[in-house]
């Protein structure tokens, strides 16, 4: 049975945070977690300051299954199963060691050894009492002049430091549990007073916020509290700022753990611990959505609490998260409204619509549904070309057949591969250049609006503030006036 409980799919990031949950619900305020290096003889050491075991809660706690999942916990618990220490630690080493004391209490110590169970044949299956005389010296982290804490020791790292597994591959490998850490404890690690100081190889835990709940340019829905079978369920939703409102350093950051793509979508946390990071839970209209570039600013936060873990299928791993029937409706609900708002913010670069004009905006392309698929098309009515169309008569059908060539011919697949690969949408609407090259356009459409088509000034500023990609530069619109608000149609006209 333990050599399959090997086998849950824990990772070394989820597997120390197991041990973490377990330090936090004994009410520390601090956990040290020390990894070292020697080979095959690498070990490591989560140490806390929580009230500590004596030997009757140890022999407990280091029962399979010591508890029913269904019982009432307290709101701090974070655990459910009874299981996790022993199959957190059985999934990267064969020898678990804990040492633990209480306030004024001697110190209990046992051992798992998972090498003795085979050397039986499986038949001696007993707690061992003290410390494997290889590791006895390791022990020493817990201070004899500490009043109270835990030491959890994993060595016989078979799983975690395979063969052939260097120094570097360890170091990159805590790399990798850092982020982990400070993702799905940041709640406890945030804060002018943090209610957790979390270290790893002497080096503090920095929090991640998924969310950039403190940049000007993240958006945030209403917080909403829903309630299932009894229990309240919050939820708030965010849209993160494009790349362009960020500096590198944040755009880096914020990226998660896994980038940007990987990291969209609910994050699912029970007592401020998260569980599920970066999921949309199986939900969607018609089918269950996929996490795709269009859609990587959108997050969302839900909490719940420990007391709707059933209704959530929350797993033994605490990696796995299912919504109650009941309330998928309204999730759905409200990640599309997330999702139609990321996309917005990921296809438009971050801007908002600049203030100076009213009403619709006129595109030049159009996408037209139809049953066969969707073809994208040049608005013949769009100011810039209408211009064309109605002052170049006798090139009409050439200019007509341009159109049409240019329409054939849009290199959606090219456009599609490098916003997926560039990780970020293609530069248009005049973005990085000076003002001379919009300036240029700008003046001829202009004039094609004052001349052929006999629209006094001030309406032919009203209509550019309403095409795209004009109102995007409303200043430079305005300045036109100083241009032309003397001239006649026929001055300006182009000839």
């Amino acid at each position: 049975m333990t050599e399959a409980l090997r086998g849950l799919g824990y990772s070394p990031a989820t597997a120390l945070a197991d041990l973490v949950d377990n330090s936090i619900s004994a009410g520390a305020g601090r956990v040290d977690i020390v990894a070292h290096w020697a080979g095959p003889e690498s070990c490591v050491a989560v140490l806390d300051d929580g009230c500590g075991m004596d030997d009757a809660a140890l022999e407990r706690a280091m029962r399979l299954g010591d508890r029913d999942p269904r019982m009432t916990r307290a709101r701090t618990d974070l655990g459910r199963f009874g299981l996790g220490l022993k199959t957190a630690s059985f999934s990267q080493g064969r020898r678990l060691t804990v040492a633990s004391r209480t306030a004024g209490a001697p110190r209990a110590c046992l051992r798992w050894d998972l090498d003795a169970i085979q050397a039986s044949g499986g038949e001696d299956w007993r707690l061992l009492e003290g410390p494997d005389p290889a590791s006895a010296d390791r022990l020493a982290l817990l201070l004899d002049d500490r009043p109270q804490g835990t030491l959890v020791l994993w060595d016989c790292l078979d799983r975690m430091i395979p063969p052939a597994f260097t120094e570097q591959d360890l170091l990159d490998l805590l790399d990798a549990v850092e982020r982990h850490l400070s993702m799905v404890f940041h709640r406890f690690l945030d804060g002018p007073a943090p209610r957790l100081v979390l270290t790893l190889n002497g080096c503090p835990v920095v929090p991640w916020d998924p969310f950039l709940s403190g940049h000007p340019a993240t958006w945030a829905s209403p917080a909403e509290r829903l309630a299932s079978d009894g229990t309240p369920v919050g939820v708030r939703a965010y849209v993160l700022p494009h790349q362009d409102r960020l500096s590198p350093a944040e755009y880096a950051r914020a990226a998660g753990p896994d980038g940007w793509t990987a990291q969209q979508g609910f994050y699912v946390y029970r007592n401020d611990r998260l569980l599920v990071s970066g999921s949309w839970l199986g939900l969607g209209s018609g089918r269950a959505w996929t996490k795709e570039e269009a859609h990587r600013l959108a997050r969302i936060r839900l909490d719940i609490s420990n007391a709707a873990d059933a209704a959530w299928h929350i797993d033994i791993r605490k990696a796995v998260a299912r919504p109650p029937a009941g309330l998928r409706p309204r999730l759905t609900s409200i990640a599309e409204d997330a999702r139609h708002r990321a996309r917005r913010v990921f296809a438009h670069r971050g801007k908002a619509v600049r203030p100076g004009h009213t009403g619709a905006v006129a595109q030049a392309w159009q996408a037209d549904h139809t049953a066969a698929g969707v073809r994208y098309r040049i608005d013949r009515d769009h100011p810039a070309v209408r211009a064309v169309l109605e002052t170049e008569k006798p090139l009409i059908a050439d200019v007509r057949a341009m159109l049409r060539v240019i329409e054939e011919t849009v290199p959606v697949a090219r456009i599609w591969l490098d916003t997926t690969e560039q990780r970020e949408t293609p530069r248009t609407r005049f973005e990085g250049q000076d003002t001379d090259a919009v300036q240029a356009v700008l003046r001829t459409v202009y004039a094609n609006l004052i001349g052929p088509r006999g629209l006094s000034p001030a309406e032919a500023r009203r209509r550019l503030l309403q095409t795209d990609p004009f109102h995007q530069y409303p200043d430079l619109v305005a300045a036109l006036e100083t241009d032309a608000d003397t001239s006649t149609p026929e001055d300006v006209a182009p000839r």
